[in-house]
């Protein structure tokens, strides 16, 4: 009686599903393959159809993303300098890192010896100590002692200790010069006499002390004696204007790119998987852009500012001062590709249709199940913290909204292509199964009263027990079998 009513009524779920399809879904030029009852066929564009947007809007919207992508290079490098440059967190791990490198330490012990023998007249001093004999050797026994003194100074520098001193002086400088950037006042970086300078005096006459020089030499070490010139007070104004603009451009940057990304997405329509998917790309490649300027400007810096004895510790300053960089450029490089990802799996491939196919069940049928696990992969990955991104509160929201934001487009999608796709695995057979499989296994060991503990079952005695289980309706007609031959075989 229902045949009629129940086929108009497939049919109009049929349409529905089919409208649902190519409304819901971001990209309407062709993603979805039209629905004959509740499976795919053929696609509804073909490969050479015309996409629907106007050469002005698709001209609108890569504009929209190379603005974007520029927008996201400032913004990656002001948020390294920000970070990195500018943060008093990260100045104690900058340090640390710096005075644990085996090339760092060597510098700044070749640096601290040379201080103290400009500053100090070690010869004078190594005279007073020796006989009078002895005296017209100190100026050759003072300059044999340079190497080995530079020697001593990196293994002092390897003393937990010193190296507490090292990273509680350079955090204080630190702190106080960028206090001196942001105009507000503190102690330990000063503007006296046109000069912005970080005062690391204290470090050599610790130095000095464990060296074994007596306190009257390192008295007379000058105040002037490990005092660094970081610039000018000329060039104050100038460095104070552009902290403050990066400040605002590590933020406000960010925000732009998303908003231009969004609008892109907006103008896009009947395109906006491919959009995604150029959006992924172009990700890609301002994380590719860092790499290679992070790379080109090490080597000018580098090659430009420093002596070639030098070069080397230079290099290793270079890296360790710009490693926030190379983890944005490399966070960068994985949003592209997970989002590249994303757009392939929403894509009308066979594999991704396979795909959605495979996992529709879950998606559509128990959304919790599918939730929790995508809660629990992108907890595990905040967890792991691999990359600057997932350390930092901007990176960790960025990574949960394009996971939330996918799901939820790929569930509407898997609803409008799958609509009637159902979690079909039923858990209570395959329970019920291995209990009965674990009772038979214990029943076919127990020794029948009387019997002594060595004795086994003879192959009769043994077909017995299973045809006792069988018809108990321990064992299934299969496992029976089963159970059957493998008997006969041993």
């Amino acid at each position: 009686m229902c045949d009629d009513e129940c086929a108009a009524a497939g049919g109009a779920g049929t349409a529905i599903g089919r409208d649902a399809s190519r409304e819901d879904l971001p990209d309407r030029g062709g993603i979805l393959p039209p629905m004959t009852g509740s499976h795919p066929t053929a696609p509804i564009a073909g490969p050479n159809e015309p996409p629907t947007l106007t050469g002005r809007r698709r001209a609108a919207v890569w504009a929209l993303i190379v603005l974007a992508s520029l927008a996201g290079l400032i913004a990656i490098h002001a948020t390294w300098i920000n970070q990195q440059l500018l943060s008093d967190s990260t100045s104690s791990q900058t340090s640390t890192a710096l005075i644990r490198d085996a090339a760092v330490r060597r510098a700044l012990s070749g640096y601290v010896v040379d201080q103290i023998y400009s500053n100090v007249d070690v010869a004078s001093e190594i005279k007073q100590q020796l006989p009078s004999q002895l005296k017209p050797l100190s100026a050759p026994a003072a300059a044999a002692l340079r190497d080995p003194a530079v020697q001593g100074v990196n293994f002092l520098l390897e003393r937990p200790s010193v190296q507490a001193l090292f990273v509680s002086s350079a955090s204080d400088a630190h702190r106080q010069l960028v206090n001196v950037l942001e105009d507000k006042t503190g102690l330990g970086v000063t503007t006296g006499n046109g000069t912005v300078q970080i005062d690391l005096s204290q470090l050599i006459r610790q130095v000095g002390t464990d060296l074994g020089l007596p306190s009257s030499a390192v008295n007379k070490l000058p105040p002037s004696a490990g005092v660094v010139t970081v610039m000018r007070s000329s060039q104050l104004g100038l460095a104070q204007t552009g902290v403050r603009a990066i400040r605002i451009a590590s933020v406000w940057l960010v925000v732009l790119v998303f908003a231009l990304l969004a609008l892109a997405m907006y103008l896009a329509d009947g395109m906006r998987r491919r959009t995604l998917r150029n959006i992924g790309w172009a990700f890609v490649i301002v994380g590719l852009i860092v790499f290679v300027a992070r790379r080109l400007i090490g080597d000018y810096v580098v090659g430009g500012l420093t002596s070639s004895t030098y070069e080397v510790p230079a290099q290793h300053v270079w890296v360790i001062g710009t490693s926030t960089l190379g983890d944005l450029g490399w966070a960068t490089v994985f949003y592209g590709v997970l989002i590249i990802v994303g757009a392939a799996l929403a894509g009308p491939t066979r594999a991704a249709t396979a795909v959605r196919r495979w996992i529709a069940p879950v998606l559509n049928d128990r959304p919790a199940v599918a939730w929790t696990a995508l809660a629990v992969v992108y907890i595990l990955a905040v967890l792991w913290g691999g990359t600057n991104a997932l350390r930092t509160p901007i990176g960790i929201l960025v990574l949960g909204g394009l996971l939330a934001a996918g799901a939820f487009v790929f569930r509407r999608q898997t609803q409008a292509e799958f609509p009637e796709a159902t979690v079909a695995i039923d858990l209570r057979p395959m329970v019920t199964g291995a209990v009965t499989r674990v009772r038979a296994w214990g029943s076919s060991r127990k020794m029948p009263s009387g019997l002594g503990i060595g004795h086994t079952r003879s192959t009769s005695e043994e077909l017995a027990h299973l045809a006792e289980l069988h018809e108990r309706g321990v064992l299934s007609d299969e496992e029976f079998e089963k159970a059957k031959a493998s008997t006969l075989q041993h």
